[in-house]
């Protein structure tokens, strides 16, 4: 078969079984290996339904501009919708992400504007505000709001979780994925449930997010939001794509946990993946542990994206040393 474009590439990634790093638990933990999209993340998915729309809605005319927030998986996948459909297009992002995100997003034709990350979010340096902005102020440009724009979730709902569904023949008892945008993690949960409510579905959040105690008290806890160097899950924010009525717990990891489980992957189950990854498996090892989870149950973990974005961070042996990793 030869696809019309690289777009037409994205989705379908494998479930493969971890072996090593699980020790003694008794059920079945998968991770669905998002890295193999052309873009090298789920965020491809994202990225083209959330530009299918827009042309659909008139919302972007040819030739316009994409504008987007980004903690850079997003735009990679915007980048490459836009090469193909002949857009161009501007990302911010934060000054905590890593270098190869920026460099790559670059390299596809992007310019990116990097803001300061610890600024509130409604502070016009933040990179929430400053794409907003440059959204006004440019003509013919789109911003798609990854964060709050609903085909975000519904791109999960239409491919992530029937890919789950069909892959693990309808037995999955477990689902987990860190919480971001909450387009994942909400998307796919919909779907699963409609097939079978009993199944559990897991959020990871990182510590010095506000999503836990959210989750746990409804009340928006300030005092939760701490800086931390995990990138793409947690937020300072409640995105309108986070449903907490279709996730059943919430685990937090630490940054030192998360990188260190990131390092472990790639050395005992050939899993060359991104911190929130090394968090998504870390915590969802931790909730099987303290449910103790049976060889009956399927455990699903979603890897978001590649270690190549984190070249000069997470598998740098002085960068993990300077913040005490190692």
């Amino acid at each position: 078969m030869i696809h019309e474009s690289i777009v037409d590439a994205i989705g379908n990634t494998p479930i493969v079984k971890l072996n090593r790093v699980i020790g003694s638990l008794k059920n079945t933990v998968a991770v669905k290996v998002e890295y193999l999209n052309p873009g090298q993340s789920i965020k491809d998915r994202i990225a083209v339904k959330m530009i299918d729309d827009a042309e659909e809605k008139g919302l972007i005319k040819p030739g316009g501009t994409i504008i987007e927030g980004t903690s850079g998986n997003t735009g990679m996948g915007l980048a490459l919708v836009a090469a193909v459909r002949g857009y161009k297009c501007i990302f911010t992002t934060t000054d905590k992400q890593s270098k190869e995100k920026v460099d790559l997003l670059r390299a596809l034709g992007a310019r990116v504007e990097v803001c300061p990350t610890n600024v509130e979010p409604d502070d016009p340096r933040s990179y929430y505000s400053v794409a907003k902005r440059l959204s006004e102020e440019i003509p013919n440009s789109y911003y798609p709001n990854q964060y709050d724009n609903l085909s975000n979730r519904e791109s999960h709902y239409e491919t992530t979780g029937p890919e789950i569904w069909e892959q693990t023949g309808g037995k999955i008892t477990h689902f987990v994925a860190g919480i971001g945008t909450g387009g994942t993690i909400t998307g796919a949960a919909m779907y699963l449930k409609e097939k079978n409510p009993d199944i559990k579905v897991i959020g990871v959040d990182s510590v010095g997010s506000v999503y836990k105690s959210y989750f746990e008290t409804g009340i928006f806890n300030k005092d939760a939001i701490k800086p931390y160097l995990t990138e793409g899950i947690g937020e300072d924010i409640i995105p309108e794509n986070v449903d907490f009525d279709f996730i059943n717990d919430v685990v937090q990891v630490n940054d030192k946990n998360a990188l260190q489980m990131t390092r472990r992957l790639a050395k005992e189950e050939g899993l060359f993946i991104g911190g929130s990854c090394g968090a998504a498996v870390f915590g969802a090892l931790e909730y099987a542990k303290k449910h103790n989870l049976t060889k009956d149950d399927i455990m699903v973990v979603i890897l978001p994206d590649s270690g190549t974005r984190y070249i000069s961070k997470i598998y740098n042996d002085e960068w993990m040393e300077e913040n005490g990793f190692m």
